[in-house]
């Protein structure tokens, strides 16, 4: 590709949204690269070697056969994955659209490439199939799968495909990188029948990550999920271009099948169907527990997610507990030692491989480099007494690290990455008691939307800053302006058509993501969650403490505050005693004994779980008051999965 100029963008998503504000094109350059405050783009993508093919040229490297059965859809008829939808990326050719950063453009246009790949001897991937890849390697007897995808449907039809290539292996292990679904819900595609004989190798800790944020704040998290990956919006060179990381997520059935082994300790080598593997334990990286591994005999890498072709977060916008920056530079310096010189190809478990130890050697120091100066730099000016947003405005790369492709922010971005740095040692609060104590977001607005003269008065300011340039404060005014009256037409109208034109212009494609969605949810309202579902297996691997944590977080504390009770379930040769007072629900385990509980609950796993999902109580022994169950149970409240983001 060659570098394009350009000549602003057409403001045409979500229907009339786009039309709403009279637009200067000049004022929202995608690659204007300076850091005024009108300018609507964080990152600079002028300069760029545009003529620079070689990651074309390894994302197609080993192109065996593409995928060509259509949609693919879950038992209920709902579609979970389609490649199709994509195509329009490669029909383009490179002409970049005006309504999409060119540099953001080149990425997507990588990640439509889909199919199966020969990474090296006896290693394959499939890739575009879902947001991760899935990696297949031959041993003596069989086919070893790592990170089967998201969804059984994709990991389904990925298997399928290498099947019919390369002949009708049975799986003989499953490994899993570490405990993000992205790697691990489709492994009923893998193993539908579950792990049996078949070993399915984790790190060590890997269940109690896989589970936590699925107990806890999982519904608020894959509500912003929708946002982040666009999951919502139509693939389009005005809508969905992908994540950055990958395409989007498949919308399928997810599953766990719990690891039979964990691996503990970097160094630590096994052998599987006759393939020698040697792990390297990368703890606090891009997820609390990964691990990246050597196939010594086939000099080939796994780096899983800890060095991929994109700037990765720090802290995720679907929300996340902020990672370890300076731990993951780290990590990198030791995977440098370890695989110079031992290695002919790296791969991860998204984008596409790096061949040559040199080029290896070269990627991981660039990604180290990148990692570890977003940390010593955010820091130092946290020292000099700077917020996390003073540090973010200005915040740029060494020029060297900021023209390489795998470090520009596709997915993760120096603007958030840096805030999420500040967040880890500072937290929330930047030291101004002026902040301390702010208004909730309505009553801040009423007060925003009064001190300027009213509504109209504010949208006509959002206009004047509309033709400065500003579009940062006009979205602040026009949110405002929301947010104090979200039945007003023009104000909903005119900020979609803003967050459709700052989604054309970023070069990151989760921030895209979030400016089209948003202007798709102020334009036809909240879309009603239809994707993923978690299903049985999630619920399985929850250990009875994580299921009563997760009522713990559900529990209306006013409504519960004079609510006081005491339940003990007997589940088998286990016991477990709650107590709800104060609006608080805690739990203790010990032996079965005299505790003073209303009500004793003598139960099998299975009864628990169709009790917590309100199918009854048959079968369960009750001695004592059962309607102290009806009282625990009538204090909890149900997520919403739909709620307002945009709109108060």
């Amino acid at each position: 590709m060659t570098p394009m100029n350009r000549r602003g963008f057409v403001a045409a998503t979500a229907g009339a949204a786009a039309a709403a504000v009279s637009l200067n094109p000049q004022t929202a350059r995608a690659a204007s690269g300076d850091h005024r405050p009108g300018t609507p783009s964080p990152t600079r993508t002028d300069g760029l070697p545009y003529d620079d093919t070689d990651d074309f040229a390894d994302a197609r490297r080993g192109f065996v056969a593409a995928f060509t059965g259509g949609p693919i859809t879950t038992a209920g008829g709902r579609t979970a994955w389609d490649a199709d939808a994509y195509r329009f990326l490669q029909d383009a050719g490179d002409r970049t659209p005006d309504t999409v950063d060119p540099s953001l453009w080149r990425q997507a246009r990588l990640l439509s490439q889909q199919g199966l790949y020969q990474v090296t001897d006896r290693i394959y991937q499939v890739r575009g199939l879902d947001l991760s890849n899935m990696t297949l390697v031959e041993g003596d007897t069989g086919v070893i799968v790592i990170d089967p995808l998201i969804s059984a449907e994709t990991a389904a039809a990925a298997l399928r495909l290498y099947r019919d290539h390369r002949g009708e292996r049975p799986v003989t292990a499953m490994i899993y990188t570490h405990p993000h679904v992205d790697h691990f819900g489709g492994c009923r595609g893998v193993l539908p029948d579950g792990a049996g004989d078949v070993p399915v190798l984790a790190p060590d800790g890997f269940m109690d990550h896989a589970v936590s944020e699925n107990v806890y704040a999982g519904p608020a998290m894959s509500r912003r999920a929708s946002y982040m990956y666009g999951s919502r919006l139509p693939a389009g060179v005005t809508a969905q271009v992908g994540c950055g990381l990958g395409l989007t997520v498949s919308l399928g059935t997810i599953g766990l099948i719990p690891p039979t082994r964990s691996i503990r300790g970097t160094g630590e080598e096994t052998t599987l169907d006759g393939v020698r593997i040697r792990f390297q334990m990368t703890p606090g990286t891009e997820c609390q527990e990964e691990m990246n591994f050597l196939f010594p005999d086939l000099r080939a890498v796994c780096m899983a997610e800890n060095a991929t072709h994109t700037m990765h977060n720090i802290v995720t916008l679907r929300g996340a507990q902020v990672r370890d920056a300076h731990a993951w530079a780290g990590y990198l310096t030791e995977s440098i030692g370890l695989y110079a010189g031992t290695a002919d190809v790296a791969f991860a478990s998204h984008h596409w491989p790096t061949w040559g130890n040199d080029a290896i050697v070269e990627l991981l120091t660039h990604q180290r480099d990148l990692y570890g100066y977003l940390h010593d730099q955010t820091v130092r000016q946290i020292n000099q007494g700077l917020t996390g947003t003073e540090i973010a405005e200005n915040f740029r790369l060494p020029p060297r690290l900021e023209g390489i492709w795998a470090n520009r922010g596709y997915y993760g971005s120096l603007s958030h990455n840096v805030k999420a740095v500040y967040q880890r040692y500072m937290g929330w609060f930047d030291g101004n008691p002026a902040h301390l104590w702010e208004h909730p977001p309505v009553e801040e607005a009423r007060r925003w939307v009064e001190s300027i003269g009213g509504q109209a008065a504010v949208r006509a300011r959002a206009r004047h800053y509309v033709d400065e340039g500003d579009l940062r404060f006009a979205v602040t005014l026009l949110n405002h302006a929301v947010f104090d009256d979200p039945g007003d037409k023009r104000a909903r109208r005119d900020l979609a058509a803003l967050y459709v034109r700052l989604g054309h212009a970023v070069e990151n494609a989760v921030w895209r993501n979030f400016y089209l969605t948003g202007a798709q949810e102020l334009t036809h309202g909240v879309t009603p969650a239809t994707g993923a579902t978690l299903g049985p297996d999630m619920h399985q691997a929850l250990t009875v403490g994580q299921l009563i944590d997760g009522l713990a977080v559900r529990v209306n504390g006013p409504k519960a505050w004079d609510t006081a009770l005491l339940i003990d379930w007997h589940i088998g040769a286990d016991h477990w005693h709650l107590r709800l007072a104060n609006g608080l629900l805690t739990w203790t385990t010990g032996p079965r004994r005299a505790t003073g509980a209303g009500l004793t609950m003598t139960m099998t796993r299975a009864q628990l779980l169709r009790v917590l999902a309100g199918q009854g109580t048959d079968g369960i022994t009750m001695e004592g008051d059962a309607g102290l169950l009806t009282r625990l149970l009538s204090v909890l409240d149900e997520p919403n999965p739909a709620f307002p983001v945009v709109t108060p």
